[in-house]
Formats: structure tokens, C-alpha cells, sequence
């Protein structure tokens, strides 16, 4: 499967190792200042909002287009982290079976609804997550180019010189 494209940004961030001609793709603007979140962003959504898109700003990684995908991120952070709590509730309530199965309507074991719903959450947060760089393996990408030029020559320095 072949890689996604790569926003110019996180391009430049990660460095040039190839020496390839980079073309800058059309770049919307960057807010002045951090972008406010849209006014379904409360609670938990806001706090990350608020931890997340002042960064995202100063890398210039986030731009007025981007707010909805941000948004979308912050709505996921949300939900996975009401429903982890939730579930957490219950699992401190449920010593034997720790809130992973629930007794149904008819009395027979099912899995809790809980457990599907962080899941979900969790892939989303994480999906989302690693659109922005904000995971360890997005950011070990942008590190990778950011070190410089190495100044020791490699094993095949100058042979196609």
C-alpha cells in the first residue's frame, strides 16, 4: 500500500534527506492567532482543544481549513474519554468481571456497549491524531529529518559523483 501524501509542512519539518526538489502544495492561511474551536467543542473536547491547537498553530500546522479535522479530533478525545470514564465507574464496581460483560434484559451475559464505544473512540482519536503529527510514530517522522545534514560521510558518499 502505497504511502499517503505528506503535508508540505510536516515535508519541511522531517528535513530534505533525498535532496529532492520539494514543490510547496497551495497553503491556506494562518491565522494571527490560535483559531477558536468551533462552539460544539465543550468539555473534554475544549480542554483538548486548548492543549492541542495552540501547538498545532506554532508548528503552522494548523490554518483555517484545518479547524474542522481539529474539531474532529477534539469531538473523538471527547467521547473516548467520557466513555472511558463510564466505563471505569463500572469497572470499579464489578470486581469479578470488571465491566467487560453485563448481564442482559433476558439475564444471559453480553459484552458491554462501553467497551466497543472507547474502542471506537480510541481508533478515531488515534486516526485523527495522526493526520496533525500528534502521535509517537508522526512525530518520530518529523524528527527524522530534523537533525540536519550528518557531517560524517556515508558508505556510499561520492560514488555517483
Amino acid at each position: 500500500m502505497p504511502n499517503p501524501p505528506v503535508p508540505f509542512p510536516l515535508k519541511v519539518l522531517r528535513g530534505n534527506p533525498g535532496k529532492r526538489p520539494m514543490r510547496p502544495e497551495p497553503q491556506p492561511e494562518i491565522a494571527a492567532d490560535v483559531p477558536e474551536p468551533p462552539a460544539f467543542i465543550t468539555g473534554y473536547a475544549a480542554d483538548e482543544w486548548w492543549r492541542t491547537a495552540p501547538e498545532l498553530h506554532r508548528l503552522g500546522l494548523l490554518t483555517r481549513v484545518d479547524v474542522p479535522a481539529l474539531a474532529a479530533y477534539c469531538q473523538a478525545f471527547g467521547q473516548w474519554r467520557m466513555a472511558a470514564e463510564a466505563l471505569a465507574k463500572m469497572q470499579a464496581n464489578d470486581p469479578i468481571m470488571n465491566g467487560m460483560i453485563i448481564k442482559t434484559k433476558y439475564g444471559d451475559a453480553a459484552m458491554n456497549p462501553l467497551v466497543s464505544i472507547v474502542r471506537k473512540h480510541a481508533g478515531d482519536v488515534i486516526r485523527y491524531a495522526g493526520e496533525f503529527g500528534l502521535t509517537p510514530v508522526a512525530r518520530t517522522r518529523l524528527a527524522a529529518g530534523s537533525s540536519g545534514p550528518s557531517t560524517t560521510p556515508g558508505k556510499f558518499e561520492g560514488l555517483l559523483r
